[in-house]
């Protein structure tokens, strides 16, 4: 397994240098650990301004980004530790949870943390997230990535982070806070480094080759962050004036439409939430316009297998919106 780091803390960069190799590194598999210091990450599908406190978010100054991968909006800072694993997408096994979590319950569990899977998409350790994950696919090729909260500022995060009500309700918690926890309360005497160290080597296997890329992929990792990761139509432009807005939290996550309409037909939509997409919805955006408002029409337009664009929430839940 190749080994990356990206050297760097700026979460525009760091994103950049992500997608690059997913969409150029077309064989072999490869690992990231990576940084990002005070950052808000935004799920793909998200509306930023929802997601965040501005007020705090403008008093500490953090970095705004969205990431190309579903999910929730979550905080990194220096506390935090990112993985990525890019390989090659198994035939018919859409998303591969399990095979990339089940490594790093693995790792925890040899430290002595009573890690599990829990969820859609999240890591526990006694009932306390202390992982957040995501997939995304491109060309044959998966990028699954996650979160290690290891001593991290929960409080920041707590005081950043704009969580819709309804799905700290559905979680059954009194607050975000108190529903997640840092690695290090169960690894005393331990640093980031060192489990930084440890942790490379136990998701390799003894299979560790270290790499890195060439000058000119990195000069386009660096154009990549500023044409796309580090512009306000990227991090904020998906919000869209509209005239019809409905939503609903699913088992799957939460999914809010938003659409423009002129006659009865659809000028323009856009998908919001929280659900684990494996790919952008830009296509599936695209065929709803000039569609009748009606679920009947949308119903003819929409593909049978949404699981891409949706995760686990069902065709007939997405028609529920119309």
């Amino acid at each position: 397994m190749k080994y990356l780091e990206t050297n760097s803390t700026n979460p525009y960069y760091n994103l950049a240098y992500e997608e690059l190799v997913l969409t150029t590194k077309s064989e072999g598999d490869y690992l990231m650990l990576w940084q990002n210091d005070n950052t808000i990450v935004i799920g793909q599908n998200q509306n930023t301004i929802a997601e965040i406190n501005k007020d705090a978010v403008e008093k500490y100054h953090v970095n705004v980004v969205r990431r190309t991968t579903g999910g929730g909006a979550v905080y990194h800072d220096l506390g935090n530790l990112n993985y990525s694993f890019i390989t090659d997408e198994e035939t018919g096994n859409k998303t591969a949870f399990q095979k990339f979590t089940g490594p790093v319950v693995e790792a925890l569990k040899s430290l002595g943390i009573p890690a599990e899977v829990s969820g859609r998409n999240d890591i526990l350790v006694e009932g306390r997230k202390v992982s957040g994950i995501a997939q995304r696919h491109h060309n044959g090729r998966i990028l699954h990535h996650g979160t290690l909260l290891f001593n991290e500022d929960l409080d920041r995060a707590g005081e950043v982070l704009s969580v819709d009500p309804d799905k700290v309700k559905a979680k059954g918690i009194k607050s975000v806070r108190s529903h997640i926890a840092n690695i290090s309360e169960y690894l005393p005497g331990m640093t980031l480094h060192e489990f930084w160290d440890y942790l490379k080597k136990a998701l390799a296997k003894d299979d560790l080759e270290i790499s890195s890329l060439n000058p000119y992929e990195l000069a386009a990792a660096v154009q990549l962050k500023e044409a796309k990761y580090d512009t306000y139509e990227w991090n904020y432009g998906r919000s869209l004036a509209a005239d019809i807005t409905c939503k609903t939290r699913f088992a799957g996550g939460t999914v809010e439409v938003q659409a423009r309409t002129e006659h009865g037909c659809i000028t323009d939509i856009r998908f919001f939430g929280d659900y684990l997409s494996l790919q952008s919805l830009d296509t599936l955006e695209a065929s709803l316009r000039g569609c009748r408002f009606e679920k009947s029409d949308i119903a003819a337009v929409l593909p049978n297998d949404l699981t891409p664009y949706f995760g686990s929430i069902a065709r007939e839940e997405i028609l529920s919106l119309f």
